[in-house]
């Protein structure tokens, strides 16, 4: 099936660091943790993560929301996201998150896993939402709802932003709980970026079952 790019539309008003007008437009957000380098791992050697499934989150957030910490999680310390995580969760009038795991990612591939982990997130959401937007430039069809992308719409809007903090925060819990029974690859420190660490615990153990086998694990010197 073909990725679809988003058909021309008006885009809903722009408000920086807040929620579109979900009273009237009742907008869902989807964020995906694909890509996303670790800014603060100076010894991360490429983007994308060599372990764990591709999270993507749904919200949809009142109004009168505002918080001053929002934004693109990318922008945010670990202590503020996991701040932000329960008060998004208890203030937003929907949220979900979910998962592909690194066999659909190898079978399918990275985008198609995370437009699929994208749209298991709004299969479970409780509100029906009349409008999805998204971050980044791919999507596919969801249902009859009317969609949109944005490059960059985690640092444009506050349900992105939201949703980029709970997929992210997510990740991190999952990855933590993960690393007690793999210690050598230190995930709960690395959340399975590809750090010199480890990689270094790759090319001395091999892969686990939660790494992405069609990802360049290692590159021929580390072998």
């Amino acid at each position: 099936m073909g990725i679809f790019r988003a058909p021309p539309a008006p885009p809903p008003p722009l408000v920086p660091k807040r929620p579109v007008d979900n009273a009237s437009y009742h907008n869902l957000t989807c964020y995906q943790t694909v890509t996303s380098p670790a800014p603060s791992k100076p010894d991360v050697t490429k983007p994308d993560g060599d372990a764990w499934p591709v999270f993507a989150a749904a919200v949809i957030l009142p109004d009168d929301f505002h918080h001053p910490w929002l934004n693109d999680s990318k922008q945010l310390t670990e202590k503020k996201r996991e701040a932000l995580r329960p008060i998004i969760e208890r203030e937003a009038l929907a949220w979900a998150v979910a998962s592909c795991t690194p066999g659909e990612i190898d079978q399918i591939n990275i985008l198609n896993a995370s437009i699929e982990a994208m749209h298991r997130a709004l299969d479970a959401l409780k509100v029906r939402p009349r409008n999805v937007i998204i971050d980044g430039n791919r999507f596919k069809p969801y249902r009859d709802l009317p969609w949109q992308t944005f490059v960059k719409g985690d640092g444009r809007f506050g349900n992105i932003a939201a949703a980029s903090i709970l997929a992210k925060t997510h990740r991190d819990e999952f990855m933590r709980q993960l690393a007690a029974d793999f210690p050598p690859y230190q995930w709960e420190i690395n959340k399975g970026y590809p750090t010199k660490a480890h990689r270094a615990a790759i090319a001395a153990h091999g892969p686990t079952p939660h790494h992405r086998l069609t990802f360049r694990l290692l590159d021929t010197g580390e072998v």
